[in-house]
């Protein structure tokens, strides 16, 4: 339901009706949860070469972490319409806590991709949760500001995981890249007992939030918008770290040019803030496909640091001006059933990006990047055309 927060015990401070200590605590999370997504992206080389696995091989536990946190989003949303959205996040931060202990003591590649498998299963919790929980208490008027202050937090832990996982992984180890986020992710679990539980609708029998939510259409097709999304964006950012390490770079440099996809992604959310409720959403969508298709072109013509500085910088723009206005969409089409909404279009959206990222592991190794990058770009055309038009149609309803 879309009431206002209710107030946390000792504090008055709002943010767009939402308590700020709240807001904090769910940033927290989502941060979190990137940090541990995205760590690994500029290891896979690293890795793959101290395992002595090839990078087909060592980019399942990337691909694996991104197919199991897309499969775990109904069943997490199911949890939360039922026993709720706080205490979804907490056990499932303990679980994420226990999977990454095991990945950074993993012997060799195969128990690693396991647990890295393990781990996305149990961080998937945290942003689905979050996203809804802002959905259950601001006002959908202005929900897409508090969601674009949770989009910051997630490109922030972005950032800060590619940064730090590359220095990490080239001058000490990258298992303790591992050991960060099970470390956040205890101290998580214990915080979130101060984050009230927001008022939900009665969750009936298990499976009525699944109908509820598959009987929409629209649901349907922002599902498909949300698995080409995940494709073409999250797929084939995967590999701008490897596409510069191929050039000669080392992986903290790699990872410190991937974390400027958070920076971008980071400015653009606060342009957003702003233009929401000026520009319409098909616009928003549209000038966040416009800087995905620019950027993905320039990373096709060339990789060297420079154009790939750009490239994530312009990709981290798009996905703040894309992906939290179709984000907010999400929100309102199933508002009886939100949580288990939100996961489906998760789960859309990170089934879509593992796909794209395991089939593209066999041309990356072998340096193919032009005509990687060059088919992301054009795909971006026909994601950007479907979000506009879709959104444009619904909001005529």
């Amino acid at each position: 339901m879309d009431a206002t927060a209710p107030a946390t015990a000792g504090t008055s401070a709002q943010s767009d009706g939402l308590p700020v200590t709240s807001l904090r605590l769910l940033r927290t999370a989502g941060f979190v949860s990137n940090f541990d997504r995205f760590c690994i992206t500029p290891m896979l080389l690293l890795i793959g070469t101290q395992l002595g696995v090839s990078l087909p091989t060592v980019m399942l536990a990337a691909s694996g972490y991104f197919l199991c946190y897309g499969l775990m989003q109904p069943v997490w949303g199911l949890a939360s319409d039922r026993i709720g959205r706080v205490g979804v996040m907490r056990v499932s931060l303990t679980g994420a806590a226990v999977a990454s202990l095991c990945s950074v003591l993993a012997p060799d590649a195969t128990v690693l991709i396991v647990a890295r498998a393990a781990a996305g299963a149990f961080f998937a919790a945290s942003i689905a949760a979050s996203i809804t929980y802002i959905g259950d208490t601001v006002p959908a008027a202005v929900r897409q500001r508090p969601l674009s202050q949770l989009m910051t937090a997630f490109a922030l832990g972005t950032a800060v995981a590619t940064v730090v996982a590359g220095a990490l992984a080239h001058y000490v180890s990258w298992r303790l890249v591992f050991a960060l986020p099970g470390v956040l992710a205890v101290y998580l679990a214990v915080a979130l007992r101060r984050l009230p539980e927001p008022p939900r609708e009665p969750a009936g029998s298990l499976l009525t939030p699944i109908r509820v939510v598959l009987r929409s259409r629209w649901q349907w097709y922002v599902m498909a918008v949300a698995m080409l999304e995940g494709a073409v964006l999250l797929g084939f950012l995967t590999y701008v770290a490897p596409a510069l390490e191929a050039q000669g770079a080392s992986a903290a440099l790699a990872g410190a040019v991937s974390a400027l996809y958070g920076v971008g992604s980071m400015a653009a959310a606060q342009s957003v803030k702003r233009l929401v409720g000026r520009w319409s959403p098909a616009r928003l969508i549209v000038t966040g496909g416009v800087q995905m298709a620019a950027a993905f072109g320039l990373a096709a013509a060339s990789r060297t640091v420079p154009a790939l500085v750009v490239t994530a910088l312009l990709l981290g723009g798009g996905w703040s001006f894309m992906h939290s206005t179709i984000q907010s969409w999400a929100t309102v089409l199933s508002p009886t059933a939100r949580a288990t909404g939100v996961a489906m279009f998760g789960l859309a959206l990170y089934v879509g990006s593992a796909l794209a990222s395991t089939l593209a592991a066999v041309p990356a190794e072998h340096h193919a990047y032009q005509s990687l990058f060059l088919t992301a770009a054009i795909l971006t055309v026909p994601l950007t055309l479907a979000a506009a038009v879709g959104r444009a149609r619904y909001s005529r309803r």
